[in-house]
């Protein structure tokens, strides 16, 4: 049991990194502040995901570092082009698009990010893992199992939170009438400006986000 206390200690970590690269990222993008993610919480699960795909499934065999490289982009190539996918059907809006990229796959995933993928996954194979590997286990298996459960909680509500922000969201968009997408997503934009610090997250965390079809009228 002690294990899945520490994979889920190294999720939020890992989630908590991927928040900051996110962050700092945008912050030179657009000079200021973003809190990026759907969650509330610093933290983007997608990141938290792929690292522990990426030790599972890539982190047993070390010996040829371009095997690691190229599993690395693969595996969270997959895992972003799915995640897209699932949350355009979930909340009937693309909240990422590169389509405008040389090189994507359905404006889900492009080469622009399949590179990065590979040297962060590499990063963490060789170098940062260990590390925080050696980190967690300073640490006795009670106290681990405490951080772990009371993370997880925090985790749960933030989700649940979350969710029934997006799903208003969603609701919001199928409210409206208009057949034309980029009025509908303006409209949306101006829906979630009027509402609380949860609602303008979003809004500023996905400023471009796209309505993924025609609504009937």
């Amino acid at each position: 049991m002690e294990i899945i206390y520490k994979y889920f200690i190294y999720f939020i970590i890992y989630s908590f990194i991927g928040w900051c690269l996110e962050v700092i990222c945008k912050f030179f993008q657009y000079k200021r502040y973003i809190n990026r993610g759907f969650l509330i919480g610093p933290i983007c699960p997608i990141y938290g995901y792929g690292v522990l795909l990426i030790i599972i499934l890539i982190g047993v065999d070390t010996k040829d570092i371009l095997s690691v490289f190229l599993k690395s982009i693969f595996v969270c190539s997959i895992l972003e082009y799915f995640t897209s996918y699932f949350m355009e059907k979930l909340f009937k809006a693309r909240w990422w698009d590169y389509s405008s990229k040389r090189f994507n796959i359905n404006g889900r995933i492009c080469l622009e990010t399949m590179i990065p993928f590979g040297i962060l996954g590499t990063s963490v194979v060789y170098l940062i893992h260990p590390s925080i590997k050696k980190f967690v286990n300073l640490f006795g298996s009670k106290t681990i199992m405490v951080v772990s459960i009371t993370l997880f909680i925090i985790y749960l509500v933030d989700n649940i939170i979350s969710f029934n922000v997006m799903s208003k969201i969603k609701d919001e968009i199928k409210k409206q009438k208009s057949d034309n997408t980029e009025l509908i997503r303006k409209k949306v934009m101006a829906w979630l400006g009027k509402h609380s610090t949860l609602y303008r997250h979003i809004k500023d965390a996905y400023p471009k986000f796209m309505i993924y079809r025609k609504l009937k009228k």
